[in-house]
């Protein structure tokens, strides 16, 4: 008697065939299969391989629930195509937290030639969650590796993509609820959990992260994109496109603000756009431009999410309106009213291409204040490493320039730094500096300068504070000072006898942080405690001013290489001193000065004590730079402010 001569069995060890059987003996049947194969009854057994959907492979949460494992008969339409892979769709699924695309990553020319747009293909291959190894802060990717057994099904069906802003909307404000804590992203203390160790389920609805996540490997477009700032060195740029968003200010930028609870808004409705799939080059644009629809899939790369379009976007609009001289001018003939601008000049030495340009600012767009606080000033020989630290050179050829646009010829003060000690370029040695008008503003008689080492004091002159240096340095051997600037101070004086202490700050860089969209969570704001000691001394300082003179006027401007947003950071400053920002009423979404990833954000900040406070104060940042219609127009990273104060 002879059953069959061919059974097919399944992966799982079950059977399956056109069993005369009925179902209630299925067990019964896979007992007698066993039998009948060992007697010699099947001849044959042919393996029937179950096939897997891309939504089971992505699944709910950051990482597959399959990863590590091989998987087959996965069915998809091949939607974009790259030199290093490409990317499959499958059925849309109900569940939002389920992407249903998938990255397939080969670089072998054999296989990609397998494979066009628009095929329905099956495949199969190991589920991988991939990062660089050189990047231990990204998240990882979920993509199939080493595909094989490629099969196409059809050709030349159409691939539609996910309209963002239509189909799915991104989230407004917080990236993970792994941030923590009063501000957030940036609140303190830093990376103390990571996304892919928790793996949590996707909130898409609610964090940027997880939104992002939801439509990882997805086709996706993005209509009527907006770019936030410059291309980087790589020709990536931010977009936000036709869906809500927060923090828009006039220029077409998300300015990072606090949102309506109180934490800081973080953005997360931008994305970065990568460089085009087909080899086409990404248009130059600056804040504001207008781009035709983007296409592309949705990935992980650099710290970020991205999407890398199938093509390069075109311009459509620019920005209407340069940027404008402010109006706020000195006032000779008044003695009680200062202007002071606040410029960041990028490493400037005495031969630097671009300190005509800058000079050009000061008198043109800033209308020569009555005192500039300046950083990054190089000392006379520039980057050159030769023990030179003075800086008195790039001074001068900074006041003569601005004294050939304008009438006006500024004094300046400094001082120079220990040869290394500051940090900035090797060979550098950045400092601040003061220009100063002499018609309204000098020096107050009756201490000597300060030199790099010396720190400077609050002493009493008839019951009134003074400096013992002047200009002096804050507590220069500080142990929060190294490879950092220290904040110059001085005690100024009009023609009239009105008083005014102002420091000029440039405290640490952000070096080390790491990406906003990163493991680390909240991201490694570096140094902050750094920081956080020198704003802790900056306003130590003050209090002694204000302990000696409540009514004392005072400044602190600068570059503060941190935004206001981390209030842990700013708290001992803030308790004593008002933000000039939010004394002249300056619009949240217009309080920037800096344009960095997809934020345009607030570096440079000015602090007014109460009395000044209490008068009329205007301020205005002039994004002479980051309005600019090339990163290569742009003069310096930072934009300047100017503002205007009442000492009487």
């Amino acid at each position: 008697m002879e059953f069959w001569t061919t059974v097919a069995c399944g992966s799982s060890g079950t059977y399956a065939s056109s069993s005369p059987f009925p179902s209630a003996l299925q067990t019964g049947f896979e007992y007698a299969m066993d039998w009948l194969y060992f007697l010699g009854f099947v001849t044959s057994c042919i393996t029937v391989v179950s096939s897997t959907t891309i939504a089971e492979i992505q699944g709910p949460a950051f990482q597959s629930p399959l990863a590590g494992q091989t998987v087959h008969n996965v069915t998809g339409l091949v939607s974009a195509k790259g030199s290093s892979g490409f990317w499959i769709t499958g059925d849309r699924v109900n569940d939002i937290r389920i992407s249903n695309g998938l990255s397939v990553f080969s670089t072998s020319v054999t296989i990609l030639n397998q494979v066009s747009v628009g095929d329905i293909v099956s495949l199969s291959g190991k589920v991988t969650e991939f990062r660089s190894k050189s990047s231990p802060n990204d998240l990882f990717v979920t993509e199939i590796g080493s595909p094989a057994n490629i099969t196409v099904l059809s050709s030349n069906n159409t691939v539609n993509p996910v309209v963002l802003g239509r189909d799915r909307l991104p989230p407004t404000q917080l990236l993970t609820p792994l941030d923590v804590g009063p501000d957030g992203f940036l609140s303190v203390p830093n990376n103390v959990s990571r996304v892919e160790v928790v793996n949590a389920t996707l909130q898409p609805e609610k964090y940027g992260l997880d939104f992002w996540e939801s439509l990882e490997g997805q086709l996706v477009q993005v209509t009527k994109p907006i770019a936030l700032g410059f291309p980087n060195n790589f020709g990536e740029f931010w977009v936000h496109g036709d869906w809500n968003v927060t923090g828009k200010n006039k220029r077409g930028g998300l300015t990072l603000t606090f949102g309506p609870d109180g934490i800081p808004d973080s953005n997360p409705e931008a994305i970065i756009i990568g460089a085009p799939l087909d080899k086409t080059k990404n248009p130059e644009v600056a804040q504001g431009v207008s781009l035709s629809d983007i296409t592309g899939v949705v990935t992980y790369q650099f710290g970020f999410y991205y999407i890398l379009p199938t093509t390069a976007p075109a311009v459509t609009a620019t920005p209407e309106g340069a940027v404008q001289p402010t109006e706020i001018k000195s006032k000779p003939n008044d003695d009680c009213i200062i202007t002071f601008g606040d410029y960041n000049v990028e490493n400037m030495g005495p031969d630097s291409a671009h300190l005509p340009t800058i000079a050009d600012h000061i008198a043109t767009y800033l209308q020569t204040p009555d005192i500039m606080f300046i950083q990054e000033i190089q000392d006379n020989s520039g980057t050159n490493n030769d023990g030179t630290v003075s800086g008195n050179l790039t001074l001068t050829n900074l006041v003569n320039a601005i004294a050939t646009i304008s009438n006006v010829t500024y004094n300046f003060v400094e001082i120079a730094p220990v040869d290394g000690q500051d940090g900035g370029v090797p060979g550098g040695n950045i400092r601040q500096a003061y220009l100063y008008r002499s018609d309204k503003l000098t020096l107050v008689p009756g201490s000597p300068a300060g030199g790099s080492l010396d720190k400077v004091e609050v002493v009493l002159a008839s019951s009134l504070p003074q400096l013992n240096f002047n200009p002096g340095r804050i507590d220069p051997t500080n142990a929060a000072w190294n490879s950092s600037r220290k904040p110059l101070v001085a005690h100024w004086q009009t023609p009239e006898g009105e008083k005014l202490f102002t420091i000029n700050v440039h405290l640490a860089s952000k070096g080390g942080s790491s990406s906003t969209q990163g493991d680390a969570r909240p991201p490694v704001n570096s140094p902050l405690a750094a920081r956080t000691s020198q704003i802790s001394l900056v306003a130590s300082f003050v209090q002694t001013i204000l302990a000696a003179d409540n009514s004392a006027n005072i400044v602190v401007a600068g570059d503060f290489n941190e935004f206001l947003q981390t209030r842990a950071v700013y708290k001992p400053l803030t308790d004593i001193l008002t933000d000039i920002d939010e004394a002249a009423d300056v619009p949240a979404v217009e309080r920037y000065s800096y344009v960095f990833d997809q934020n345009s954000e607030q570096l440079d900040h000015a602090f007014i004590s109460s009395a000044i406070k209490a008068r009329e104060v205007i301020f205005e940042h002039v994004h002479i730079n980051n309005w600019a219609p090339s990163r290569a127009l742009r003069i310096s990273d930072h934009d300047p402010s100017v503002g205007q104060i009442q000492l009487c």
